[in-house]
């Protein structure tokens, strides 16, 4: 393949072109994001955001590299799992970009492509994936020619816990930079602080993860008079150390000594702290890939695209979406 790959996401609220080149160097995407001004998101008015942003953004993504549509050699798009309406717009223009140009279309796993993205960019060979994201939460290792989940929520994604909270609050989509900001806004004024008063229910459930009973007891600090940046440090603190904790124990079980971050989440500094922590102390390493390729982005799935096609290929009748598509049911075929 001599051309370019381009990598559609469209998952959920974000919808994003991004661009692979023939080597396999990744590219910025350009992206334009949904942001409610009230309430989450909305899957229909979200898939009506991404029709309303496609062509402009195509343009941008191309113009960003002085590109024509003829430089273009394969059509990657994440096939699933996310919110059905916002897939359904990225396979259609996927599909349309495709058919007119005369290119291979690759529909691609929007989780792996986070795993793949993070890999290229980091430089670890064979980690356990920590992946926080808003709609999921997993940890998972590569075992016999797939990624297996080891262990994931039960309920909703860390990243949606911390959105709903923050949107109790009065907190706009995404609430999640702004709770580490309060959060580091309350370690200013109490730079040592104790839990007391301010304990929340652990999330551990085996290897799995439960986050709904968190979200309910953080609300009922709030409601008991907690000081809001008091209660948004407690609850990363404890949200944040039942996902390590998961991580650590998937890294004993498997043996293996790196551990990669990914998804949203990611982008917090304390996760990303507590994760090199752990790292280190079982004299292992931790990695994070650039905040730009930890939300969703393109340029990941282009990768993953890139990386694929080497093997195959997506026909028109394989295209259609799985809003439920599972992290193992991809067979890696690339490596």
């Amino acid at each position: 393949m001599t051309g370019w790959t381009l990598g559609i996401e469209t998952t959920a609220h974000t919808f994003s072109f991004g661009l692979i080149d023939a080597d396999g160097l990744p590219y910025p995407s350009a992206s334009d994001i949904l942001r409610p001004d009230k309430g989450g998101i909305h899957p229909r008015e979200a898939a009506d955001h991404h029709k309303d942003v496609a062509a402009s953004l195509f343009t941008k993504a191309l113009d960003s590299q002085n590109l024509k549509p003829s430089d273009i050699s394969a059509i990657a798009y994440s096939q699933g799992p996310g919110l059905g309406p916002c897939l359904r717009v990225g396979a259609a223009v996927a599909r349309g970009l495709a058919t007119r140009m005369e290119v291979p279309l690759i529909g691609v796993n929007h989780c792996v492509a986070h795993i793949e993205i993070g890999r290229q960019q980091c430089g670890c060979d064979d980690p356990v994936l920590l992946y926080v994201s808003g709609g999921n939460t997993q940890v998972i290792a590569r075992l016999n020619g797939r990624y297996r989940v080891l262990g994931e929520t039960l309920d909703i994604g860390i990243g949606n816990m911390l959105d709903k909270f923050a949107r109790n609050q009065g907190i706009p989509f995404p609430g999640g930079p702004k709770i580490e900001q309060l959060a580091l806004q309350y370690l200013e004024r109490e730079p040592h602080p104790t839990m007391e008063g301010l304990q929340l229910p652990y999330a551990v459930r085996g290897m799995d993860l439960t986050f709904s009973g968190l979200l309910t007891a953080a609300q009922r600090l709030i409601d008991n008079g907690a000081p809001l940046d008091a209660v948004c440090w407690s609850l990363q603190e404890h949200a944040f150390a039942s996902c390590v904790e998961v991580a650590e124990r998937a890294m004993a079980h498997t043996g293996k000594s790196e551990l990669l971050l990914g998804g949203g989440v990611a982008c917090n500094q304390r996760i990303r702290t507590m994760c090199e922590e752990m790292a280190e102390d079982r004299e292992g390493r931790s990695f994070a890939p650039p905040k730009m390729y930890c939300i969703d982005n393109g340029t990941m799935i282009g990768l993953l695209g890139w990386l694929e096609l080497k093997k195959r290929n997506t026909s028109l009748e394989q295209s259609a979406i799985d809003q439920y598509l599972r992290t193992d049911q991809t067979p890696i075929v690339w490596s």
